[in-house]
């Protein structure tokens, strides 16, 4: 016995807006990105958003209060993938050496992976947008929170202070930052110096902290 194909859903239905309305979200984004490789984001428009994602300028405040809105979404775009890579290396076992050499691989692919977030970043980290300044501190701060969490089942710190290791992982979070925005400008004898650089910092770090005694 055939069974008959489920129908197709109609132009109208819930699920055809739903993934209409995702996909005009995404094509904004997507245009802003791409035009924020050349300019802040204090001196984008809507409309310039809007023309460049092939919508109405109506569309946009559909999805997004204002740019500072969008901005905050790139933000967490930008940061999430590298985030999620970092955490997996740290949760993963080996020496130290190990997990920085790991860690600045990571980084290098996720830069070579998406170079438009990462000029983004660059630009908006210090930028003249405050919402977006704000949710970049709150990602690396949440970064920085969660990579405490692992570092308190490595042995070197395992009898720190919950103050100590969040210290320490706020080293960790801005070398590697630091790392993939100079990284995202540079040709190729640039990156492996800058990467080489990076590696030593790390391990700087590293050897500081197996050394640390709090006060």
């Amino acid at each position: 016995m055939t069974t008959d194909p489920a129908p197709a859903s109609a132009p109208g239905t819930p699920g055809v807006r739903s993934a209409q309305k995702q996909a005009s979200r995404r094509a904004l984004l997507d245009a802003a990105l791409g035009l924020l490789e050349r300019q802040n984001l204090s001196g984008l428009g809507v409309r310039e958003v809007t023309r460049a994602a092939g919508l109405s300028p109506a569309a946009f405040y559909r999805h997004f209060a204002d740019l500072a809105e969008l901005g905050v979404v790139l933000v967490r775009e930008s940061l999430a993938n590298l985030h999620e890579m970092v955490r997996a290396v740290f949760a993963g076992s080996g020496e130290a050496e190990l997990l920085i050499d790991r860690s600045v691989g990571v980084i290098a692919a996720h830069v070579a992976a998406h170079p438009a977030y990462i000029r983004f970043l660059a630009r908006e980290r210090h930028g003249g947008v405050k919402p977006v300044r704000d949710a970049v501190a709150a990602e690396l701060a949440c970064f920085a929170e969660e990579l405490a969490g692992l570092l308190a089942v490595q042995p070197d710190t395992a009898g720190w202070s919950a103050a100590d290791r969040r210290m320490l992982a706020e080293l960790y979070v801005d070398r590697m930052v630091s790392t993939a925005l100079a990284l995202v400008e540079a040709d190729g004898a640039e990156r492996a110096a800058i990467a080489r650089t990076a590696r030593t910092q790390l391990r700087l770090i590293n050897l500081g902290s197996r050394h640390w005694t709090a006060d």
